[in-house]
């Protein structure tokens, strides 16, 4: 039974949930949170406060023992706001992994959505139509809009709560005037997006995170109604109430916990002016979220279950449509490159021995590998690495989209070595197997030399010595052999084989 843990290390919270895969469903068999406000001090001073960071490897120490003794064979701990905007986030890292061994993978806002979207539609029955998903941690607020299941937009706005009240809000009861400052700041934030989120005319607004459960409980307790969603005139009327009680007052509150009250009130007014100002009736409270979407998409990475696994696979195809049409990538010569290396990795696996996901990988790389001629020709491929490795692909994480931008820069005259940086940033099994798939992308450019087509297909006869390929092909394809026996050396120095081509009878 296979174990998956995800950690989310956020601004105001740390969190931990660990799931098992049964029956291809992620059934949830441990959880845990603590508050550490660990972007605090960041949101005032731009930088980690130690006593916070120590705080926060305590906790973390404690989720490494659960992940143990449940036995997770995956972990993925990402960090959001607080880290991005840190100044001393490498030393925190740094510590943790001293601490824990774990890798704390820093996600940028766009990515931080895509997760919590992820999550919250693979773990529920939404009805059609266009939703909109607000997430609002301690740091900033994510705004996504959907349409059956698919992203068509990701707002990060500065709207965390931690961030707001730390920033504006500095007595206890809060002055007129700071509420007002406050207010303003908000207003100008969400003006920024007001006008495409009111055109997108959304059918269904659900809210994650702690700001909209606490909302959820106060309205359900004043209500005396058990429900998941909240009208937006209770909000606003909230929102204003909370904004005229001191800390311990709000504590006294049905629903609000003590850590909660201390920054509800630039929670709650985040959501009446996003309610107010977009039209929107109400919203639906989900318990779901980011650690949700890292344990799906760890589990599509795992299971044969086509359900997540195809909602990814349709989301990364929606990336690379997006990024070949923005650098205006020859299109049909990256498809044709595209299926040639995929007949590559089927034929040349008994040599290749490549993990089956590095087909996804492989494949992102034949479609990509030309964006860094939109660029420069000169250096295209370095460019090319560069546009990838830096440009937020929904569907990859960081370390998916840095093999993805290995493989496709070194299809030119240059090969990866040990010292090359690209494979330097790569965990060290990927090391080992990059250079393999960049052969592969170099032998199907090959096959498509001339870019007219002239190979229509390609079968592999593995042999002691050598590995022979037959082409089938519609009109002589010299061009094709020409560069086929440039790549003999490489193929050998890789595969430790001779390379031989020939044309099918």
């Amino acid at each position: 039974m296979a174990t998956f843990a995800a950690v989310d290390i956020g601004a105001n919270s740390v969190r931990l949930k660990i799931a098992a895969l049964v029956n291809h469903r992620l059934s949830v068999v441990h959880e845990d949170r603590e508050v550490t406000r660990l972007g605090e001090s960041v949101f005032r001073f731009g930088v980690l406060d130690p006593a916070a960071m120590a705080h926060t490897v305590k906790v973390l120490s404690r989720f490494h023992r659960a992940v143990q003794t449940y036995g997770a064979e995956t972990v993925r701990v990402v960090a959001t706001s607080a880290l991005r905007d840190a100044n001393n986030g490498a030393a925190f890292k740094a510590w943790v992994h001293a601490a824990t061994g774990w890798q704390v993978e820093v996600i940028t806002g766009l990515e931080e959505g895509r997760l919590i979207h992820l999550g919250v539609v693979s773990g529920s029955r939404l009805p059609p139509g266009r939703m909109l998903l607000i997430d609002l941690g301690g740091g900033s607020c994510e705004l996504i809009t959907s349409l059956r299941g698919q992203i068509e937009k990701i707002y990060s706005l500065p709207l965390g709560a931690v961030r707001l009240t730390r920033t504006f809000l500095q007595h206890d009861l809060p002055k007129k005037r700071e509420l007002q400052q406050l207010k303003s700041f908000i207003e100008e934030e969400v003006g920024r997006v007001e006008a495409e989120l009111t055109a997108s005319r959304v059918r269904l607004t659900v809210a994650t995170s702690g700001t909209p459960a606490a909302l959820a409980d106060m309205w359900a307790a004043r209500s005396k109604k058990r429900s998941n969603i909240v009208p937006r005139k209770a909000v606003v009327g909230l929102a204003a109430q909370l904004g005229k009680m001191t800390v311990d007052q709000r504590r006294a509150m049905k629903g609000i916990g003590p850590k909660r009250a201390e920054i509800i009130v630039a929670g709650a007014m985040v959501f009446s002016e996003l309610l107010t100002r977009l039209h929107l009736p109400e919203f639906r409270y989900s318990p779901l979220g980011l650690r949700d979407g890292i344990l799906a998409q760890m589990m599509s990475e795992y299971d044969v279950s086509p359900g997540i696994r195809k909602r990814i696979a349709s989301e990364r195809e929606n990336t690379l449509a997006k990024m070949t049409a923005h650098y205006s990538v020859d299109m049909r010569y990256a498809r044709r490159v595209r299926e040639l290396a995929a007949e590559l990795f089927v034929g040349l696996r008994p040599v290749h021995d490549l993990p089956e996901e590095y087909a996804d990988w492989l494949a992102a790389a034949a479609m990509l590998q030309e964006t860094g001629s939109f660029i420069n020709r000169a250096g295209r491929h370095r460019h090319a690495y560069y546009t990838i490795a830096h440009s937020e692909m929904f569907g990859y994480t960081i370390r998916q989209r840095h093999i993805v931008a290995a493989i496709a820069r070194y299809v030119g005259n240059s090969r990866p070595t040990p010292e090359s940086r690209p494979l330097r940033v790569l965990p060290t099994a990927d090391q080992l197997l990059v250079p393999r798939a960049v052969l592969l992308l170099r032998l199907a450019r090959a096959l498509e030399q001339g870019r007219r087509g002239t190979v229509t297909g390609v079968r592999v006869r593995v042999e002691t010595r050598r590995v022979v390929m037959l082409l089938n092909a519609k009109r002589s394809p010299d061009l094709e052999f020409w560069a086929l026996n440039r790549e003999r050396d490489y193929f050998r120095a890789v595969f430790g084989r001779e390379l031989a081509a020939f044309e099918s009878e």
